[in-house]
């Protein structure tokens, strides 16, 4: 099959950009002598994941239990979960993790840590734990030193537990100064922070420069989307995940309609200056997607010269890609053009 033989919309994904995307970063990390690894969020697959692996990749990275489930059920046996996992409806199934994987958990308060204390003590396995701090996204994450550090001494009093060190996304100054100021409390204190992983596609070929980082979790570098490549990390050749899509109606020689909505496309925006609308159309550059209902994708063609045709197909970088990841059963995998596979996407819709 070819790829003109797809119905649509669909998205595709091109193993032969996956794989560049993967052999880039770690050969950067490689050089910098930064651990690489990666968050699955993005493509959801264990067989991208055991593609990261087998490049270098120390592990996995996932957001959600349910997510980690998934990955340890298919064989990965190094996964840090860098959320804060509450509620004694998470002890079992964390506890069944520490059991399939080494497992590493990502928290920023004492109500976490007793989750994650009781799952150790039920499985009886060893789980490393990670402080997150905040660092500029003002999202989660202890807000000062001193508040990782007394939350460092907490993880100590627990049987299964081992402090593993710091986490924090996104890499940039705030993170800087924050190790630099934790390193000598925390040294002072006899404490040993043996890893500080920070996260972040967008300022990832500068991570060395933040003295002290030795692991990263990035997910978007597989695929790339629009605002990765407005932020100057990467380049439209890069993408490796493409929605494609068929004109299905041009009302109107200004305006054509297309069946991808919100059920296939993303509704986030980027940033102006990255671009307008819900997504960058290869073939039409000036067009501009710039409304989405549940299975209509409205786009502007006022600023282009030559204009799709009615049935044309078109290929659509998406602003955020992971999303759209979340939003499909499968994905198609091709190279240079022929179809090599539909691949179920394991882990999508895991929000738990």
């Amino acid at each position: 099959m070819r790829l003109e033989d797809l119905d649509t919309p669909v998205p595709v994904i091109d193993l032969d950009r996956v794989e560049h995307n993967i052999r880039k970063l770690q050969t950067y990390c490689d050089e910098h002598g930064l651990r690489l690894r990666p968050h699955i969020k993005t493509h959801k697959l264990p067989a991208l994941a055991y593609k990261q692996l087998a490049q270098g990749a120390v592990g996995i990275t996932c957001q959600k239990v349910s997510e980690a489930e998934v990955m340890a059920a298919a064989g990965i046996e190094d996964i840090l979960l860098s959320y804060n996992v509450i509620g004694k409806q998470k002890v079992e199934p964390l506890a069944r993790l520490a059991c399939q994987s080494r497992l590493s958990v990502a928290l920023d308060n004492e109500l976490a840590l007793s989750t994650v204390a009781e799952a150790s003590d039920l499985a009886q396995k060893s789980i490393a734990v990670l402080i997150e701090f905040e660092s500029g996204n003002n999202r989660t994450g202890v807000q000062t030193p001193q508040e990782a550090l007394e939350l460092a001494r907490k993880v100590g009093e627990h049987n299964y537990l081992a402090f593993e060190g710091l986490m924090t996304y996104p890499l940039g100054t705030l993170a800087a100064g924050f190790l630099a100021e934790a390193k000598p409390l925390f040294e002072h204190s006899g404490i040993t922070i043996r890893t500080v992983s920070a996260g972040g596609t967008p300022n990832v070929w500068s991570a060395h420069e933040v003295e002290d980082v030795t692991e990263l979790r990035v997910g978007t570098y597989i695929y790339h989307d629009r605002s990765i490549v407005g932020s100057g990390t990467a380049h439209f050749d890069e993408c490796a995940l493409h929605v494609h899509a068929t004109v299905v109606s041009r009302p109107t020689d200004e305006r054509a309609v297309i069946d991808a909505g919100s059920k296939t496309l993303s509704s986030d925006l980027v940033s102006p200056e990255y671009g307008q609308g819900y997504g960058h159309i290869l073939e039409y550059p000036e067009a501009v997607i710039t409304k989405l209902n549940e299975e209509h994708g409205i786009i502007d063609l006022s600023n282009c010269g030559a204009k799709p045709l009615l049935g044309e197909r078109l290929r659509i970088v998406p602003n955020h890609v992971c999303v759209v990841t979340n939003l499909h059963d499968e994905v198609v995998v091709q190279r240079q053009g022929q179809v090599t596979g539909i691949w179920p996407v394991w882990a999508r819709g895991k929000t738990r």
